[in-house]
This record gives structure tokens, C-alpha cells and sequence, in this order.
């Protein structure tokens, strides 16, 4: 059982992921802000949860009464606001009811566990003193929020400032070693500044994303796109080969963040995973397949992907060379990587559906007939 400063922890559900918290040092979070769902992750062990904005837009689209109703209300009280101001505001209102539920968590791990994820505007990508900010004033929001910066070329320059300022980081949009070896260290350096000068660091507690399925994702699409003949029982290994050799890495260079798996497409992105010193983040409804499961919960972070996997891979796929060597991409190559690119034209498209909610309840359409 792991030992949690402070308050005991409460017994977990007998269940694949409640063994996996119980018995390992493997956590899991909950891959939504969404209240009924947290709750449900949390019963099972959960101790964080994380947001996009392809999840914020998901969270408005299960309750579109409330949110829409809203929306009206700040706009009422704020006459000025925009829909940008009013956008912010759900997400902030949205996180702010969820964190509540993780502080329990939060006291008894002195802020390792209990973080609740907010994630910067996807269209800042490219801006450093808007990003920086926008972090820090999320940060001010709840003790145990947890801020979002993209590992992009200038997102983790960000991260270094933003962990200097305090900020307890997530790198997200990122998929290869070199974008997490990257975000970790600017990390680390922000930590060092903050040490040099006397500046408090227990509170922290940085995480690194590696969102594996998306990586998963595109080697699948290059693979119809390019008419590329592969193993197919190779690709499911990819995010995973990549998640194992920087875990690796994170361990021989003694990085303080701790590594994140995301974007779970299938159970070896839980079960490989088991017994490493990691996050998995994963979204309600695999956490059920998962928990209804006959997977044998043991260790296997260690155990390594078989090389003729790995050589499969290399062979068919460059991208999955780049991703995989720690020197695969250079920090100016982060914001071309296709996945990259395909995540922020996503998050970035899901950020305006957002915005598109806010003004169709500011302004409803007149030719339709009145909405609740």
C-alpha cells in the first residue's frame, strides 16, 4: 500500500485501477473536469483529473441547459466581457467545481497528488509573456490547480518561467522523448532558480505528458495516407515504446517531474505502464472497460517492448524514429512534428466550438425556436 503524508486514505473499490493505485506506485487520473465522472474515477482511486478543450467543449455539450443559462448570467453581470471573457470563464467555473472533490487527495500527498488541470489558450502556442500569464493566473485560482503549457518550441520556454513563478506545470502536446525531455528539463531549471533564491518547492509538482495514442494516431494515418505495409500488430506498441524509453531517460538524468500517459486507445496504454513512478490519465469510460477487466494487475513498466517491435516500427515509420530517440526532434522541429500539428488544429478547433457555444447563448438565433 503506498504510504501518503498526513490523513489515511480511505479503503479503495477492489477493481483493476484501484489495485493499480493500492499496490504500485502508478497513479491514475481522471481525463475530464466533469463532475459525475470525477467522482466516479475518484471512488476507484483517482487522484487528479485534467482538461482541454476538447474536454471543456465536451463538458458544456452534456449540459448545454446549465451552460448556456450561464453564460447569460456572467453576461448580465459583466456587461463588457467578451465572448473570449466569457469563454474563460466557463472553463474556469467548470474547473474551479472539480478541483474541490481532489483536495483530500491533495492535502494528504503535500501537492504530488490532488492536481486539477487547466490548460492555457491553444491559440498562445507562440506566445510566451501571454502564456506565462495566463498560467500564473490559473495557478492564483485554487491551491491545487495544475497548469497546461504546450511542448511547443516556445511552450516550454514557458515552463521554465512558469515554474520559477511557482506554477506547478503539465507539458502537454507532446508526443516524442526529445518534446519530454525538453519540457522536464526547462522544468527542472525553473526549480533550480527557485531553490537559488530560497523559494519554496515542496508545494510543486510538475508533470510531463507523453499522449500516446495520438502518436498511435498518426503513425495509423501515415499508414493509409502513404500506403505503408506494416506489422499491424505493431503500431498498438508505439506510444508505449516511446513512453518506456523516456521513462528511462527520466531516471538516468534524476528529472523531478513525473511522466504522464495520455490519449489511451487501448489497455496497453494502462498495463504496460503498471509499477512505474508515473500518471496515467484516462477518460471515464475506459475506466470502466478497464475495471470490468481480467487484465493481471503487476508490475510491467520495466519489462521492455520487444526489439522486433521496435525494429518493425523503425523501419516503417520515421516519425516513430524522431518520437522514439531522445535527440529525435530539436526544439525547433517541436511545432512541425505532424503530431503536433494535428493536436493543436484539434484543441484550437475544439477552443472556437467553444467560443461559438458562448455567443449562440449570448445571442440565440431568432429563427429557431427559444432553447433552455
Amino acid at each position: 500500500m503506498k504510504t501518503l503524508a498526513g490523513t489515511p486514505r480511505p479503503p479503495l473499490a477492489d477493481s483493476p485501477l484501484g489495485r493499480t493505485i493500492e499496490t504500485t506506485a502508478t497513479d491514475i487520473w481522471n481525463d475530464s473536469c466533469a463532475v459525475d465522472e470525477l467522482e466516479y474515477a475518484i471512488s476507484y482511486g483517482a487522484v487528479g483529473a485534467t482538461a482541454n478543450p476538447t474536454i471543456v467543449s465536451d463538458v458544456w455539450k452534456a449540459e448545454p441547459a446549465h451552460w448556456r443559462a450561464r453564460t447569460r448570467e456572467l453576461a448580465t453581470a459583466r456587461a463588457d466581457a467578451t465572448e473570449v471573457d466569457l469563454a474563460w470563464a466557463i472553463v474556469e467555473e467548470m474547473s474551479l467545481r472539480a478541483a474541490p472533490l481532489l483536495l483530500p487527495a491533495f492535502e494528504r500527498s503535500g501537492g504530488r497528488q490532488g492536481r486539477l488541470s487547466m490548460q492555457t489558450d491553444p491559440t498562445l502556442y507562440r506566445s510566451f509573456d501571454r502564456m506565462v500569464a495566463q498560467g500564473v493566473h490559473f495557478d492564483g485560482l485554487a491551491r491545487n490547480i495544475i497548469v497546461k503549457f504546450p511542448a511547443t518550441e516556445v511552450g516550454v520556454r514557458v515552463m521554465e518561467e512558469a515554474t520559477y513563478r511557482g506554477v506547478s506545470v503539465n507539458a502537454t502536446v507532446s508526443f516524442s522523448a526529445a518534446q519530454a525531455l525538453a519540457a522536464a528539463e526547462a522544468v527542472e531549471r525553473g526549480l533550480r532558480r527557485r531553490e537559488a533564491e530560497g523559494l519554496a518547492i515542496e508545494h510543486m509538482g510538475p508533470v510531463i505528458t507523453l499522449m500516446m495514442g495520438r502518436l498511435e494516431d498518426w503513425l495509423r494515418v501515415q499508414t493509409e495516407r502513404d500506403g505503408i505495409v506494416a506489422d499491424p500488430g505493431a503500431l498498438p506498441w508505439a506510444g508505449v515504446a516511446v513512453f518506456k524509453r523516456t521513462y528511462g531517460e527520466f531516471r538516468a538524468r534524476r528529472l523531478r517531474a513525473r511522466l504522464l500517459g495520455a490519449a489511451i486507445r487501448h489497455h496497453l496504454h494502462w498495463s504496460e505502464l503498471i509499477g512505474g513512478d508515473v500518471v496515467i490519465t484516462m477518460p471515464a469510460s475506459w475506466q470502466r472497460r478497464f475495471n470490468a477487466s481480467t487484465i493481471e494487475v503487476r508490475p510491467r513498466m520495466d519489462d521492455p517492448v520487444a526489439p522486433a517491435i521496435v525494429d518493425e516500427l523503425r523501419t516503417h515509420f520515421p516519425d516513430f524514429v524522431r518520437a522514439y530517440e531522445p535527440d529525435g526532434l530539436a526544439p525547433d522541429e517541436f511545432d512541425a512534428f505532424p503530431p503536433t500539428l494535428r493536436t493543436l488544429r484539434a484543441f484550437i478547433g475544439s477552443y472556437h466550438d467553444l467560443l461559438h457555444q458562448v455567443t449562440d447563448a449570448m445571442l440565440p438565433n431568432p429563427d429557431q425556436r427559444s432553447a433552455t
